[in-house]
């Protein structure tokens, strides 16, 4: 099995990026902000559709406080992101600006499509208390060039009515592996319908986001290095449990082909006692189901432990902007000002300072989440999308044989271990 063609498309447009950037080409004014007739720079910002919720109301905050910067912001589909933003970059109509997840981070600025912006980055004031995680994922040979914008954290929702009917005690969700099977057999036990636990299937991110922390909290991981590490103790154990539950018929039977769209199965209409989401999910259930009853707490380990990725977007500027000065002014406003319009939105902010004093007063749940996000992980990769994120790709394909297809998991792992390897190995370009 092969990288898939999409990938090595994106590949040779980042490639013609770097070729754009050595010749110093310009974003020209496809995408390009620009300087209106009235001395106004007008910026353009791409952002993908998961944040179309909060990310307009943000940027009009900013637009209203002064005159001199007005924002625009583009809204994409998260599925065309990556492939619209490589495009653009290469054939200079990008953006002056994005919200970029933070995965992808890695991949641009290898690609030489952001702008180094390590020692503004580092003179900010409130460095030290931005996301640790976002740091890492914007830092490329040392460069810092993606700062953290907004933030996730994976956690497990629990719904305490189920467990009530189940007998379970809702005010002591599940803290390891047995307990959490057990638990998602008692509540199936309900019957009408009702499951234990969910996960979506077919989602390669999905699992990165709610699997993965599974493992973390075992002591194991899914990269060693610059390597993934498909076929590691932690990672057979993880797809057992998944496995074991699946046999079993303690998750719902849509699991397999779900590829992100019901992410969080259903949660809301109180028929699944359990599923790993992130921090926006408490926003919208309080919204849509306000009498539901639930709870969040961290995903455990196998024995104890737990884990959580650290997720969200972090903010760039791209390289050929002709605008540095003024993206650079949104980028301090994004991370500072800016970060309490995001807490008010009841997305985690990337400052642990605003956590504390506008994040995690306004829901109890809140404290959870902001904790998680500061103690998550997340992997580094240039090829991160091709290995994780891509439906096609070993780890997507890995846990769809090895949950749902029978067969030796071990002999799985290796499989799509071997394919990850080659993928690394041949690298963004190749």
């Amino acid at each position: 099995m092969r990288q898939t063609s999409r990938w090595l498309r994106m590949g040779a447009l980042l490639t013609a990026v770097v070729a754009l950037t050595a010749c110093g080409g310009s974003s020209g004014g496809g995408g390009s902000g620009d300087k209106s007739s009235g001395g106004t720079t007008v910026l353009t910002f791409w952002s993908r559709d998961s944040q179309k919720d909060f990310i307009q109301p943000i940027i009009d905050k900013y637009n209203a406080s002064q005159k001199k910067i007005q924002v625009k912001v583009t809204v994409i589909p998260a599925a065309e992101f990556v492939q619209k933003l490589g495009t653009a970059a290469a054939t200079g109509t990008g953006p002056d600006l994005t919200s970029l997840d933070l995965v992808y981070a890695p991949y641009f600025a290898q690609a030489g499509a952001l702008q180094d912006i390590t020692t503004k980055a580092k003179a900010l004031p409130y460095f030290d208390t931005l996301s640790p995680t976002h740091l890492r994922l914007g830092t490329y040979q040392d460069k810092i060039y993606a700062l953290p914008f907004t933030a996730e954290a994976s956690v497990l929702y629990y719904n305490k009515g189920l467990f009530k009917k189940a007998g379970l005690n809702p005010d002591k969700p599940p803290t390891t592996w047995a307990e959490l099977e057990s638990a998602a057999e008692k509540i199936t036990a309900l019957g009408g319908g009702i499951k234990g636990f969910y996960f979506s299937g077919a989602c390669g991110g999905c699992n990165v986001f709610t699997l993965s922390p599974l493992i973390w909290g075992s002591g194991g991981d899914i990269m060693n290095g610059e390597k993934a590490a498909l076929d590691s103790p932690e990672v057979t154990q993880a797809l057992t449990l998944y496995r074991d539950m699946w046999t079993k018929g303690l998750i719902s039977p849509s699991a397999k082909t779900d590829d992100g769209a019901t992410f969080g199965g259903g949660f809301g209409d109180g028929k699944l006692g359990m599923v790993g989401s992130g921090a926006f999910q408490v926003g919208s259930l309080k919204k849509d189901h306000p009498d539901l009853d639930f709870g969040v707490t961290p995903l455990p380990g196998k024995d104890g432990g737990s884990g959580s990725f650290a997720g969200g977007d972090t903010i760039t500027i791209m390289k050929n902007t002709k605008n540095s000065d003024a993206a650079w002014k949104f980028v301090e406003w994004a991370t500072d000002a800016g970060q309490k319009e995001v807490a008010a939105a009841g997305v985690v902010p990337v400052r642990s300072d605003i956590a504390k004093t506008d994040y995690i007063t306004q829901d109890p749940r809140f404290v959870l989440l902001a904790d998680m996000m500061n103690k998550g992980n997340c992997p580094y990769s240039v090829v991160e999308n091709a290995l994780f994120n891509d439906s096609n790709g070993p780890w997507s394909q890995m846990i769809q044989k090895a949950v749902f297809g029978g067969g030796d998991i071990k002999a799985t792992q290796a499989q799509y271990q071997k394919i990850a390897d080659e993928i690394v190995s041949r690298g963004p370009n190749g």
